[in-house]
């Protein structure tokens, strides 16, 4: 992955040869300093390469054997920036719900791929200017003086029918969003609280309790097991209940040592 001084890399995927030649030829006409350290002809290639090799960039294919582009894109979980090249533009906005930094129809002309190239320029030395940012304040930063624990929430008052419960926070499987309430989750019962979940995420040790999806945080310490689906997309099984939960696309990196 691209760090201070080093050159950015790139895997190709397209399931024709003779285009991924083309594009791989135009990108080294374009940005000489961009190392293309793989290339695909199928979605599983892709994937599989973009998992192994982290590249900073993924120029992907659409329509491909085995897993399209955007199941491909779905399944990534480093920082790796998605550049969709594709004859169909009926793809666009799926394109970029998949934040997809770019998306170049076909045939691809020189001087729109030049456009995309200084896209992906301005997005990697903003990546490498936070970086150095976040390393200069570390160093003018006093380092931090030793403080009492925080004090996270420990009980909920929790309502059910008519009955206002007192429910222990490590007995939570996971808090959901459910309209103007949250429903807190437990083995063997289901509450709500008026607490919105951002407000909610607060008072949680952020190390047992991780936001896994817009409307959903889990309790860490009761999870079961994890589960990839045939397009990539990861689900959560909590410790004695049936339903899985799924973890979108932002969070998937917090499973990746799992």
């Amino acid at each position: 992955m691209t760090a201070l001084n080093s050159q950015p890399t790139a895997v190709l995927a397209d399931d024709e040869p003779h285009l991924l030649r083309v594009l791989s030829d135009r990108l080294r006409e374009l940005w000489p300093e961009l190392q293309i350290v793989g290339t695909a002809v199928n979605g599983l290639e892709a994937a599989e390469q973009i998992g192994t090799l982290q590249p900073d960039i993924a120029f992907l294919d659409i329509q491909m054997p085995g897993l399209s582009g955007l199941d491909v894109a779905q399944g990534i979980e480093g920082p790796t920036r998605v550049v969709f090249v594709t004859a169909y533009d009926q793809h666009a906005l799926a394109a970029f719900e998949h934040e997809a930094l770019d998306y170049v129809l076909k045939p691809v002309r020189p001087e729109r791929l030049a456009m995309t190239v200084e896209r992906l320029q301005r997005a990697l030395q903003e990546q490498v200017d936070d970086g150095q940012l976040a390393r200069l304040l570390g160093r003018l930063m006093p380092a931090p003086t030793a403080a009492a624990p925080a004090a996270y929430l420990r009980h909920l008052r929790c309502s059910q029918g008519q009955l206002v419960h007192q429910v222990a926070v490590d007995e939570v499987m996971y808090f959901q969003a459910d309209d103007k309430y949250t429903a807190v989750r437990t083995a063997t019962s289901e509450y709500l609280i008026r607490t919105p979940l951002s407000e909610l995420l607060q008072q949680l040790d952020p190390q047992r309790y991780w936001q896994v999806h817009r409307g959903t945080v889990i309790n860490l310490d009761q999870l079961q097991c994890t589960r990839r689906d045939g397009n990539g997309k990861l689900y959560l099984r909590m410790k004695g209940l049936d339903k899985e939960l799924a973890v979108s696309r932002a969070f998937v990196h917090l499973f990746k040592a799992m």
